[in-house]
């Protein structure tokens, strides 16, 4: 796929200077891909982080103050699979792996997942803790016309609808939508065009949806495995890496012609206790790329026996760049229509170290799933909703031999629990951790468990705002019209036809933005579509139709 802005005249690699704002994997990506495929030499490259460390929402490692060290977390789990991933993988093919650099990034998770493969045995458990037959969608004749009306619609037609305004409420106690749902998080109030595309995107996980055995795992968590090799690499190059640097506002302007430019960015540096603020202005050789919005903005941590707050005023800058850019032009996008509404797109997660495997080994005994083969095990009946997957030990690199750790979250995190009677969020991590060992019907390892365990959890107002009903302009082009030295990155900019939730979609769209402001003639890999292949739409409507 090869795409140009018209009247977009490439910069010369030799001589542009990038300004990337954003140090998560988008604006890594933009790095990387101009040293790669542009030929821009490393020290012309700056990007600029207000955090101290790279990877934004990707993130992974200690879990900040903790009582002991050795405490991890993660906000978040990510799925991988081959056939959707491809400008992921085709950036990671050039860079070394965390502990051989001989080996790729993309090589080394081939060989971790030829070695350990995913084949869950319990995605599903009822309040009984009963696993239940997942592989029975559950689907009726109505439902699949449902479906499939969904699919025949153009997103012009959906518009700004949910999900639950295509489905009736039986199809919302299949198995298959409490598999989907949880796999992918979403919500019935979500947006029903992007639920379309995930079908299209993902449709080859129909028929194994129950045992997600398509996924593809990374050897450690994704900011081990993926984010610290990339960030070595960019640093290695050479590329200016400015952590403590938050761009607050830029400034663009309109030429005769229709063509805009930005022309100066606003940022602010904290060094040591203080903060100067100045005015960067973008010269005929400056490109700007603008990382948008943010799934762990005022994300906010509590451990054993503290909750963690929900912030709802917008308390970090997670949004505040896009706001302020988004009043320059109707184009640039409405950060309003998914920073609004934090009730619906609130959720919870939680990460526990286990001090020895006694926990581990008894969801061995009852899953059927040794460390990183099963999938998302979820507890459907259950009033939070609770998730978790136990990943591969060491999940996290340099953990001390004899700690574990599984991650998990809470859907509905406003519902009483079923054994500790409030609302998950505002449930300790203690309580957290025995709702959860009760679910499981392990009451007689409890004691043990919360002696020997430490859980971090992590509320985040907006995990899910991507998938908010929108309208056409709610999400800026990655181009906007008329743009010649400037792109948006991130979550939320409009890609036909990808979905978002994706590491993809924020490496696919530094991908097409880099190509375009340098020129560089290279393909970028086809968005996949399933049912262009015969077999796998067979196999789909199988699935379906068992």
């Amino acid at each position: 796929m090869k795409t140009r802005t018209p009247h977009l005249t490439p910069f010369n690699p030799q001589t542009a200077h990038l300004w990337i704002v954003g140090g998560g994997i988008a604006g890594m990506s933009v790095a990387a891909f101009a040293i790669r495929d542009g030929g821009v030499p490393a020290s012309h490259i700056h990007i600029l982080e207000e955090t101290s460390i790279p990877g934004g929402s990707m993130d992974g490692g200690a879990a900040p103050n903790a009582p002991a060290p050795q405490t991890w977390v993660t906000r978040g789990g990510r799925m991988l699979t081959d056939e959707t991933y491809l400008c992921l993988w085709d950036l990671f093919e050039s860079i070394p792996s965390l502990e051989d650099p001989t080996v790729s990034v993309r090589e080394e998770c081939r060989q971790f997942n030829a070695k350990v493969h995913t084949h869950a045995q319990a995605r599903l458990i009822d309040g009984q803790h009963r696993i239940a037959d997942a592989a029975k969608l559950g689907f009726s004749l109505g439902h699949r016309v449902q479906m499939l009306r969904l699919l025949a619609l153009s997103e012009e037609h959906i518009g700004s609808r949910r999900i639950e305004e295509f489905f009736d409420e039986a199809f919302f106690q299949t198995h298959f939508w409490r598999m989907w749902r949880t796999t992918f998080a979403f919500q019935k109030w979500h947006s029903a065009i992007e639920l379309r595309r995930y079908f299209l995107r993902f449709v080859q996980e129909f028929p194994r949806i129950h045992t997600l055995a398509g996924v593809r795992r990374t050897k450690y968590n994704q900011y081990d495995s993926m984010v610290v090799p990339l960030q070595r690499w960019l640093m290695q190059q050479g590329v200016d890496v400015r952590f403590g640097h938050r761009v607050v506002d830029a400034a663009f302007e309109t030429l005769p012609d229709g063509s805009r430019r930005a022309t100066s960015l606003r940022v602010q540096a904290q060094q040591g206790g203080s903060i100067t603020d100045s005015t960067l202005p973008l010269g005929a050789d400056d490109i700007a790329f603008f990382t948008l919005g943010s799934i762990t903005s005022d994300a906010r941590y509590g451990g054993n026996d503290d909750v963690p707050a929900l912030v709802r005023d917008r308390q970090d800058h997670g949004w505040a760049l896009w706001e302020s850019i988004a009043q320059k032009a109707p184009d640039f996008g409405r950060p309003a229509a998914f920073c609004g509404n934090v009730d619906e797109h609130k959720w919870e997660s939680f990460t526990l170290t286990m001090r020895d495997d006694r926990l581990l080994q008894r969801i061995t005994e009852y899953s059927g799933n040794k460390p990183g083969t099963g999938a998302l095990m979820t507890w459907y009946e259950s009033g939070w909703h609770l998730s978790v997957v136990v990943p591969y030990q060491p999940h996290f690199y340099g953990m001390a031999e004899g700690t574990y750790t599984l991650w998990g979250y809470g859907f509905q995190v406003d519902n009483l629990g079923d054994y500790v009677r409030k609302p998950m969020a505002q449930a300790t991590g203690r309580e957290i951790l025995t709702e959860l060992i009760l679910q499981m019907g392990f009451d007689d390892l409890l004691d043990h468990v919360l002696a020997t365990t430490d859980i971090t959890t992590v509320m985040m107002p907006y995990a899910s705002a991507l998938f908010a009903c929108r309208a056409p302009g709610d999400r800026p082009k990655v181009l906007p019209d008329g743009a010649q030295n400037f792109a948006f990155l991130g979550q939320f900019v409009e890609m036909e036809q990808d979905v978002v939730f994706t590491v993809e979609y924020s490496v696919r769209c530094a991908m097409l933005a880099t190509y375009q402001l340098l020129g560089i003639d290279r393909e970028i890999p086809a968005i996949y579509n399933g049912l262009l292949d015969p077999k796998v739409g067979l196999q789909a409507l199988e699935a379906a139709f068992h």
